[in-house]
C-alpha cells in the first residue's frame, strides 16, 4: 500500500423501505395530530419495513448504491462497520450478515453501538483503521430498522422514528470528501435518558420484560433536547478547533435529524442562519445512526455541496453519546 496521507468519502448511498407512516396515519393509531407532531418535531412521514425487511436488508442496498457511486465492486472492500442499535441478531453482528449478502467476501466486518451517534463514530474508526494501515477501502454505513423497538401506543415517541440507511465509502487518500478533524465523547452517568431497557444481560428477555413493553425504545423527551442543542454547537465548535477552521468557514452542517426545533435552537446558538442546517426530518423522521448518511447522499443529489466545501457532520444519542466530523469536500 502507498503511503496514507489522508482518508476521505469517495462514494455514498441511501435506502429507505417503501412503505410511509404519515401523521394521518398515526392519528388513527395513538392520540395525537398532524399539527401536534409537525409543530413539536418538523415531521411529515417516515419509512417502515416491510414484514420481510430486517436492518442488514436496508444496509445491503445502500451499501451497493454507495459503492456503484465509488465506481467500486464488493470485491474491493477491505472493512465493513455497520453502526446501527436494531440489529438482525445480537450474534453475529449484522455486518457479517451484510457481508454475506454484498458479496464482500474480502472484507472484514463487525457493528458499533454508539445510537444515533453511530456513523459519526463509525467515519472515525475507519479513518483511524485506514491511517493505520489496517485497511484501505472501508464501507460505514448507519442503519436501523427502529420501527421494531417502537411503541405505538407511546405518542411520545411513536411519532419520531423511522426506518433506513444510509453508507459511504472512505478511501485512503481519496479525491474528495477528506476527512480533517473529528471530535467523539459520550457521558454514562446520562445513560437512562434513552434506553431499551431489556433484550440485554441485565434483563433477558422473558414474558415479562415483554408484557411490560421493555424491549421498546424510551426517551426522557426534555431533558434530550436541552442536552441536544448544547452539545451539537458544543461539538461542531470542538472539531473545527482541532482542524484550524471556524463557523465562519463552514458551508453547510449535517445534523442528525430527530427534531427540526433542535437544528433551530442549535442554529441559534452557533449563530448562524437556520438554513445551513441541512434538513430532511420531514420525509424520513428520526431514523437514528442512519440520519446523516442519508442526508450526506440526498445534500449531494441537491448540489448543496460542492467542491472545496467544508462541510461540518454532528449527531448526539443514546448514552448519551456525541460527534462531529470536519470535511472537506
Amino acid at each position: 500500500m502507498n503511503k496514507v496521507h489522508h482518508a476521505g468519502i469517495v462514494g455514498v448511498g441511501l435506502y429507505v423501505p417503501e412503505r410511509r407512516l404519515t401523521n394521518a396515519d398515526l392519528e388513527k393509531m395513538v392520540e395525537t395530530s398532524d399539527e401536534w407532531i409537525t409543530t413539536r418535531s418538523g415531521i411529515k412521514e417516515r419509512r417502515l419495513c416491510a414484514p420481510d425487511e430486517a436492518t442488514s436488508d436496508l444496509a445491503t442496498k445502500a451499501g451497493l448504491k454507495a459503492l456503484e457511486s465509488a465506481g467500486l465492486e464488493p470485491k474491493d472492500v477491505d472493512a465493513i462497520i455497520c453502526a446501527t442499535f436494531s440489529p438482525d441478531t445480537l450474534c453475529p453482528s449484522t455486518a457479517c450478515h451484510i457481508q454475506a449478502k454484498m458479496g464482500a467476501k474480502n472484507a472484514l466486518a463487525f457493528d458499533l453501538a454508539a445510537a444515533c451517534s453511530g456513523f459519526i463514530y463509525g467515519l472515525t474508526v475507519a479513518k483511524s483503521m485506514i491511517m493505520n494501515g489496517v485497511c484501505k477501502t472501508a464501507v460505514v454505513m448507519g442503519a436501523e430498522a427502529m420501527s421494531r423497538f417502537t411503541d405505538y401506543k407511546d405518542r411520545g415517541t411513536c411519532v419520531l422514528f423511522g426506518d433506513g440507511a444510509g453508507a459511504v465509502v472512505v478511501q485512503a487518500n481519496a479525491h474528495q470528501g477528506r476527512i480533517l478533524s473529528e471530535y467523539l465523547g459520550a457521558d454514562g452517568a446520562m445513560a437512562e435518558q434513552i434506553i431499551i431497557p431489556a433484550g440485554g444481560s441485565r434483563l433477558p428477555a422473558s414474558h415479562e420484560t415483554v408484557n411490560q413493553g421493555k424491549h421498546y425504545i424510551k426517551m426522557a423527551g426534555n431533558e434530550v433536547f436541552k442536552f441536544a442543542v448544547r452539545i451539537l454547537a458544543h461539538s461542531v465548535e470542538e472539531a473545527l478547533v482541532r482542524c484550524g477552521r471556524s463557523i465562519a468557514d463552514l458551508n453547510l452542517i449535517i445534523p442528525h435529524q430527530a427534531n427540526y426545533r433542535i437544528l433551530e435552537a442549535a442554529a441559534r446558538k452557533m449563530g448562524i442562519p437556520t438554513e445551513m442546517m441541512y434538513n430532511n426530518i420531514a420525509y424520513h423522521g428520526n431514523t437514528s445512526a442512519a440520519t446523516i448518511p442519508i442526508a450526506l447522499t440526498e445534500a449531494l443529489r441537491e448540489d448543496r455541496i460542492k467542491k472545496k466545501d467544508l462541510i461540518g457532520l454532528v449527531a448526539f444519542g443514546g448514552g448519551l453519546t456525541w460527534g462531529s466530523v470536519i470535511i472537506e469536500w
